[in-house]
């Protein structure tokens, strides 16, 4: 099981990644890209999934380091907000600013828990 944890966490982080450059292109560009809502769900989705696995993990006695617990968590207030605020930015500018604001955001939480958890796994 902590196997499958490792790899969903890659993907939570690659989809993250891919998120953020996607939205910069787009605000570059001045319009949304169609798949990026679709994709945006898919991240959060695999996310939760996340969640579920190490809480399995920890009933199962798992043990990892509590800066690992707290940068793991940190991503439901980011992507709380990218799924909450940023949507209803009245302009598509604005949608976009923000959503790459709590994408970036939420990347570097998910790489920085990918990676104390890769370190202090137990």
């Amino acid at each position: 099981m902590a196997n499958v944890h490792m790899v969903v966490g890659l993907l939570v982080v690659l989809a993250f990644l891919v998120l953020t450059v996607a939205n910069i292109v787009a605000l570059r560009r001045g319009k949304p890209i169609p798949w990026v809502r679709t994709l945006s769900m898919v991240a959060a989705a695999l996310l939760v999934i996340q969640y579920a696995l190490g809480f399995s993990l920890l009933g199962e006695g798992h043990r990892n380091k509590t800066a690992h617990y707290v940068l793991a968590l940190l991503p439901i207030l980011t992507v709380g907000f990218e799924h909450g605020f940023a949507r209803q930015q009245p302009t598509e500018r604005g949608r976009i600013r923000w959503s790459a604001i709590a994408n970036a955001l939420t990347f570097i939480l998910v790489l920085a828990a990918y990676g104390v958890g890769e370190s202090g796994a137990s």
